[in-house]
């Protein structure tokens, strides 16, 4: 796929369809990569975007116990001394 660099103030950049963005899942930013005379533009992964969120609601309805019991309640711990 060839893609024209575009002038962007005073420096230059790349113009990417919405479909390619939509495809490789990126939005606000990229990582580059430069190897091997290649430039690479990686989708930054954010996987816990947002957890503190849900982790908020989970503890309103409830839903943050423990799914099974310590695994410590019937332990011996004299047997580690």
């Amino acid at each position: 796929m060839e893609i024209a660099i575009i002038k962007i103030g005073n420096s230059k950049g790349l113009r990417l369809s919405k479909t390619v963005l939509e495809k490789y899942n990126i939005h606000d930013k990229v990582e580059m990569i430069l190897e091997k005379g290649h430039i690479i533009l990686k989708p930054i992964s954010t996987p816990r975007k947002n957890w503190e969120k849900e982790f908020e609601e989970m503890r309103d309805n409830n839903d943050d116990r423990l799914l099974f019991n310590d695994v410590f309640e019937e332990e011996n711990f004299e047997e580690w001394n």
